[in-house]
């Protein structure tokens, strides 16, 4: 072969290896995983398990804030867009989703008329998520003066990190006001949860000290894509107590440690003594955490799990994780099937004490790859009304038996093995 021949062969070998190890580092992250049981040291009702849950893994636990449950987009957007529309300094919004259609127009349009009106609006997307988002939404914002950024869009320098998403759900209005959850901006979400077109999930808005921490989440990744720090008061104001609950703002990331929102879940599994309730609208758990479940159950703690049912988004998912039900089931745990539509939410109750929400889903995706979310919240009084929701929810489910998990039929568990094999990056 002439030299002339050798070039495009030369160039394709090249192209082959760049593209392997750009492929190669996007499905690893690189850190040691948490690979040994917690041991169980205390209870979640110890004084020992808030202080390392606030010195070991997060942000110091604060007092004095209130929080209101939001079900279903009947209820959702309407308070997130009143608290867009009331804000006179700045608003700080970060999502995985945001789509085209009636409610990704209400938003952008609730947001380029607060940037006219001088208050300073930060606007964060996944470039995943947003895919399904008009450009002409994009640029009606950014002309108004929304600064709008996509999470690792890609460029040729951050190629190996295109398999991070930013996961996170958080609104902050004027540093002082927030919202977390599982919504994402989707006609999809709208509604009351009333049918497969209008998908079931919980989102909540928070008053008091703990915006603070929620703003810091925001702001380190803004940090992260924009290089812009952004500081002072109009985004950290002095915020005086609204409520009485104590709670912080708990966040993860490949890059500043992808393993601690596992080990928080973990921590707060091996600490319960009597009961775990987890709305999951992807669990895909991995053997570690599987077999905390499974531990806990076998001391005395009640676990009941609220899945997707016939309504699903991601077949895949599914099959994944109805391969990794045994052990619970034959635990003795009590496993749900939500079936009027999609269930989204992702809402864990503990001894009926600690409520944790966010953006996390129970899979390998959320404890390692993506960059996640969520607000643990301790007040019994919540706790309590989370799990009258959670209870509803059963309602409307139907309960998984050990006996129809055997007898399912080998043509659904070789699709379910086959979707373990991807297990790692659901």
């Amino acid at each position: 072969m002439n030299k002339r021949g050798l070039v495009p062969v030369i160039l394709l070998t090249f192209a082959a290896t760049l593209a392997a190890v750009v492929l190669f580092l996007n499905f690893t992250t690189g850190e040691k995983k948490v690979g040994r049981r917690i041991e169980r040291l205390y209870a979640l009702t110890d004084p020992d398990f808030p202080r390392a849950m606030g010195v070991l893994l997060g942000p110091a636990i604060v007092e004095g804030n209130r929080f209101e449950v939001l079900l279903n987009g009947d209820r959702i957007f309407p308070a997130m867009l009143g608290a867009i529309g009331s804000a006179r300094k700045t608003i700080n919004f970060e999502s995985y989703i945001y789509w085209s259609g009636r409610v990704g127009k209400q938003f952008a349009d609730a947001l380029v008329e607060r940037a006219q009106a001088g208050v300073k609006v930060q606007v964060l997307l996944d470039w995943v998520g947003s895919s399904k988002m008009d450009a002409g939404l994009m640029e009606q914002m950014r002309k108004a003066g929304v600064e709008v950024r996509r999470y690792h869009q890609p460029h040729w320098y951050n190629l190996a990190r295109l398999n991070n998403r930013t996961h996170r759900k958080t609104l902050v209005v004027d540093g002082a006001v927030g919202f977390t959850g599982g919504v994402g901006i989707s006609d999809l979400w709208s509604g009351d949860g009333q049918d497969p077109q209008h998908w079931r999930d919980t989102h909540f808005k928070v008053e008091g000290p703990v915006v603070a921490q929620m703003q810091a989440v925001f702001l380190d990744n803004w940090m992260k894509v924009t290089g812009a720090v952004l500081h002072g008061p109009d985004y950290f104001p002095a915020i005086p107590p609204a409520g009485k609950g104590a709670a912080q703002m708990f966040s993860s990331s490949p890059e500043g440690g992808a393993e601690s929102m596992q080990l928080m879940y973990l921590m707060a599994i091996t600490a319960a003594s009597r009961s775990i309730d987890l709305s999951s609208a992807y669990f895909v758990p991995d053997d570690l955490t599987l077999r905390a479940l499974v531990e806990a159950i076998r001391r005395g703690v009640k676990v009941r799990i609220i899945m997707p049912g016939p309504h699903t988004d991601t077949q895949i998912v599914g099959a994944a994780s109805r391969a990794v039900w045994g052990p619970l089931l034959e635990a003795g745990a009590d496993l749900y099937e939500y079936q009027p539509t999609m269930y989204h939410c992702k809402v864990m109750i503990v001894d009926a004490s600690l409520v944790s929400v966010g953006s996390t889903n129970f899979d390998n995706r959320s404890f390692r790859l993506n960059d996640e979310a969520n607000l643990n919240i301790y007040d019994a009084d919540f706790a309590a009304e989370q799990t009258a929701i959670f209870l509803q929810d059963i309602s409307r489910s139907k309960r998984v038996t050990l006996e129809a998990w055997r007898q399912r039929p080998w043509s659904q568990r070789a699709k379910e093995q086959a979707a373990a094999l991807f297990g790692a990056q659901l």
